[in-house]
C-alpha cells in the first residue's frame, strides 16, 4: 500500500502547481545590457565600500541601515535575477544613486531625510530575525510637527500581492516623487513585509518591528509625543486583506480599527481542491492564521472591511460575517456594486469616512470588557487580559472578563491559568467571580508600580496565585507556554541560528539530507524571505547564541557536539542503530527525525529544532499565500528517498500535548 503521507504529498505539490497557475508566479526577467550590469556592479561596489567605512568609523544604526538597504536592494535584484521590469535595471541604478547620496550627506553626519515630510520617506530596520536590514516607508503629512500640540493617527498599510515585487521596486515606489495629499490626516507606514508572504511568520514579525523601529527613531529624534497611540489603523487590500484580517483580529487591542479590503480568512474554501480534512496536525495548525476562527475578536476591534460584489476574495468577508452575527458582534462591512478585484479611490474614501468615528474615539487605555478568543499561545492576550496556560493547543480558547466595581467577572474556557493586569488604585482585595466560582485575590505590586493578578485552575477550582509560583512551576514541569508553543515554522519568527554539525556521521544518507534539508532553507529563505540564512558550524555556536537564539541543529548526534549535547533532555532517543519516539521504533539507517522542543541549554524562552527549516517549500511560496501553514507540526519521522533534493517520506508526523509529550492522538503514522 502506499504510504498515507506520500500520497498527501503528491496531492499538496498539485495544490502549489494549480496555485502558480493562477497568475502567481513572476513575469518573465529582462536582463540588463552589459553596460548596466558594469554601472550596478560598479555603484554596489562603491557603495558597499562607503558602509563599510561608515561602520569603521562608528556609525550605527538607525542610521547605517537606512543606507545599507540600497546595497540590498542592488545586491537581492543581481542576485536572483529579479529584472522582471524592463526599466528595473536603470530603476537599479538609481537605487544605488541615492543610497550614495545618503551615505556621502551620512559621512559629513547628516540625515536629512529624517526630517523630510510631505512625500514617502524609505526607512530600514535589521531584524532580530536573522539579522537581515528590511525596508519600510514612512509618509509624513506636510503639517507633521508644526504644530507641537498635535498628535497625529498613524496608519499601518499591507500591500497586496505583487509577483514581481523585490527591494528596488518597492524603494522605487516609495522613493519621494508623488507628493502625499495636502489634507492627508495620518502618518503611514507603508510594510515591505519581506515580500510576499501575506504578513505570516517573519512577515508577521516585520509588520510589529516596522511599527517599533519607527517609534524608537521618533523617540530618538524627541518626536514621539507627536504620535497618538490610541489611534493606530491598521489597513490593506488584497494579499494585504488578508494580512490585516488576521493580524488585526489575533491583536485586537493594538488598533483602533482595521480595513481589510478582500484577501482571505480560512484556507478550506480558498485553496482549491484541497482534502477536508488533512492529516491531524495539520488541520490543528490552520487555526494559526486562518482569521475566521478569531472572528470573535472583532468585539475588542472595530471592523471596517471593503470588497466588490463581483470579486471572489468578498467571501473573505462574508466568512467573518457569518461567525459574528449569531454573536450579535458588530462588523461594518461595504460592497462594492458591480466591481471585481479593485478598492478605487471612491470607495477607498468610503471606507475612511466610515474609519473617521472609531478614529475620533480612539481606542481605549483600559476598556471594561475584554471577550477574546485564541488557539494558540503565538496570540496570548488582548488589553488587560493574558492567557498563560492552556488545557489543550489548538482548540478554541475564551475569556470573556468584564470590570466591576468590586473586581471582575471571568468566564473562560480551556484556559489553566490567566493574568489580569489592573486599573490603577484597584480595590483590595479584589473580588474576582471567575467561571461561577467567586474569590479574593489580593492584587499583586510589581517593581514597575503597576497591578496584577494571576489566577490558576488546579481540579476545576480556581485560586490566586503568585506570579513567581507560576513561573517556576513551568521551569520545574514542562509546558506550552507563550512563545514555546510550536510548531515548528514557529522558532522562524524571532532570533535563531542554524547550527551544521561538522564531525563525521554515523550515515551517509542522514548526512546528505541534513546538508540537502539546510541548503534547500538557504536557498528559500533568501529568495522568499529576503535575508541572508545565519548559519555556523557547531564549534563557534557561542554562549550569547545559545541563550539568545533559537538553535536549528543540522545533522546527527555523532555529526553535531551540540545535537549530542542536549539528546537527553529530548523526547527523543536516537542511537547509531535505533530512534525511538513515542514508543516507536524506527532504524537510524533509513530515517531521520525531525523535531521542535524547549532548549534543554537555557531557561530562556528558546528552541532547538533538529533537522528542519520552514516545513513548507518553494512550490508554496510561488503558490497562493494560504499554501503557507505548517505540514509537520512539532515532530516527525521521515524517509529520505532518491526523488530529489531533500525528498523524504514522511513515516510520522504529529503534535506534543500541552506538556510537551507524545500523544497518539496528537498526530497520525503512515499504513
Amino acid at each position: 500500500m502506499k504510504p498515507f503521507h506520500s500520497t498527501i504529498a503528491v496531492l499538496l505539490l498539485s495544490f502549489a502547481g494549480q496555485a502558480m497557475a493562477q497568475n502567481y508566479a513572476p513575469p518573465p526577467a529582462t536582463a540588463p545590457d552589459e553596460a548596466t550590469r558594469k554601472d550596478i556592479a560598479g555603484k554596489t561596489r562603491k557603495l558597499g565600500q562607503i558602509i563599510d567605512s561608515l561602520r569603521r568609523q562608528g556609525v550605527h544604526d538607525p542610521y547605517l541601515a537606512d543606507v545599507e538597504i540600497y546595497h540590498k536592494a542592488a545586491t537581492w535584484i543581481v542576485q536572483h535575477e529579479e529584472f522582471y521590469h524592463k526599466d528595473a535595471g536603470a530603476w537599479t541604478i538609481e537605487v544605488l544613486d541615492r543610497g550614495l547620496l545618503r551615505a556621502n550627506q551620512l559621512a559629513q553626519g547628516e540625515a536629512p531625510w529624517l526630517h523630510q515630510t510631505g512625500h514617502a520617506i524609505v526607512r530600514a530596520y535589521r531584524s532580530r530575525v536573522d539579522g537581515s536590514v528590511q525596508p519600510y516607508a514612512v509618509t509624513f503629512p506636510t503639517a507633521y510637527g508644526k504644530d507641537r500640540t498635535k498628535k497625529w493617527r498613524v496608519d499601518v498599510v499591507l500591500h497586496g500581492r505583487d509577483a514581481s515585487l523585490t527591494e528596488v521596486k518597492f524603494l522605487q515606489q516609495h522613493g519621494g516623487q508623488t507628493t502625499a495629499p495636502k489634507d492627508q490626516s495620518f502618518v503611514q507606514l507603508d510594510i515591505y513585509g519581506r515580500g510576499n508572504n501575506a504578513y505570516r511568520w517573519a512577515g508577521e514579525t516585520d509588520v510589529f518591528e516596522v511599527i517599533d523601529h519607527f517609534t524608537a527613531a521618533e523617540r530618538m529624534l524627541g518626536r514621539e509625543f507627536l504620535l497618538d497611540p490610541a489611534r493606530v489603523v491598521l489597513r490593506g487590500f488584497s494579499m494585504g486583506g488578508a494580512g490585516t484580517w488576521h493580524l488585526g483580529l489575533h491583536h485586537p487591542s493594538r488598533w483602533c480599527v482595521v480595513g481589510p479590503g478582500a484577501g482571505f480568512t480560512t484556507t478550506h474554501g480558498y485553496i482549491k481542491n484541497l482534502p477536508n480534512p488533512l492529516p491531524p496536525e495539520q488541520e490543528a495548525c490552520l487555526r494559526i492564521y486562518d482569521a475566521v476562527d478569531y472572528a470573535e475578536n472583532a468585539f475588542d476591534v472595530p471592523v471596517v472591511a471593503y470588497g466588490g460584489d463581483q470579486d471572489p476574495q468578498l467571501q473573505a468577508a462574508r466568512n467573518i460575517e457569518a461567525r459574528l452575527e449569531p454573536l450579535h458582534i458588530p462588523m461594518k462591512l461595504l460592497v462594492a456594486p458591480g466591481l471585481a478585484h479593485s478598492f478605487p479611490p471612491e470607495w477607498r474614501k468610503k471606507a475612511e469616512e466610515a474609519y473617521a468615528p472609531f478614529v475620533a474615539k480612539g481606542r481605549e487605555a483600559y476598556p471594561k470588557r475584554v471577550h477574546f478568543v485564541t488557539y494558540s499561545l503565538r496570540y496570548p492576550s488582548c488589553a488587560w487580559v493574558e492567557i498563560i496556560g492552556l488545557d489543550r493547543h489548538y482548540e478554541r480558547t475564551l475569556v470573556d472578563a468584564e470590570q466591576t466595581e468590586t473586581g471582575f467577572t471571568v468566564k473562560t474556557a480551556n484556559v489553566q491559568a490567566l493574568h489580569l493586569s489592573l486599573p490603577a488604585n484597584p480595590p483590595s482585595p479584589c473580588l474576582v467571580t471567575i467561571d461561577g466560582q467567586p474569590l479574593h485575590a489580593r492584587p499583586w505590586l510589581n517593581r514597575a508600580g503597576a497591578y496584577h493578578l494571576y489566577l490558576e485552575r488546579r481540579a476545576g477550582a480556581w485560586a490566586a496565585v503568585l506570579p513567581q509560583k507560576l513561573l517556576t512551576e513551568r521551569v520545574r514541569h514542562l509546558q506550552k507556554i507563550s512563545g514555546l508553543q510550536g510548531p515548528i515554522d514557529d522558532a522562524f519568527l524571532d532570533s535563531f541560528l542554524c547550527v551544521r554539525g561538522t564531525g563525521p556521521a554515523w550515515h551517509e544518507g542522514t548526512q546528505k539530507y541534513a546538508e540537502e534539508s539546510l541548503t534547500r532553507f538557504q536557498e528559500e529563505w533568501s529568495k522568499y524571505m529576503r535575508g541572508d540564512l545565519p548559519v555556523k558550524e557547531d564549534q563557534d555556536v557561542t554562549e550569547e547564541d545559545i541563550a539568545g537564539r533559537h538553535l536549528v541543529l543540522f545533522g546527527d548526534p555523532s555529526s553535531n557536539s551540540l545535537l549530542a549535547q542536549v539528546l537527553d533532555g529530548l523526547p527523543l532517543r536516537w542511537t547509531k542503530e535505533q530512534i525511538q519516539l513515542g514508543g516507536q521504533t524506527y532504524s537510524s539507517a533509513e530515517h531521520v527525525p525531525i523535531l521542535i522542543y524547549p532548549s534543554p541549554l537555557t531557561t530562556n524562552l528558546r528552541y532547538i529544532v533538529i533537522n528542519s527549516g520552514h516545513t513548507f517549500h518553494a512550490a508554496d511560496f510561488r503558490g497562493t499565500n494560504a499554501l503557507l501553514y505548517p505540514r509537520l507540526g512539532d515532530y516527525a519521522i521521515v524517509k529520505p528517498t532518491a526523488n530529489g533534493a531533500a525528498a523524504a517520506q514522511v513515516v510520522r508526523a504529529g503534535l506534543f500535548d500541552d506538556s510537551w509529550q507524545v500523544k497518539e492522538s496528537h498526530g497520525r503514522k503512515s499504513d
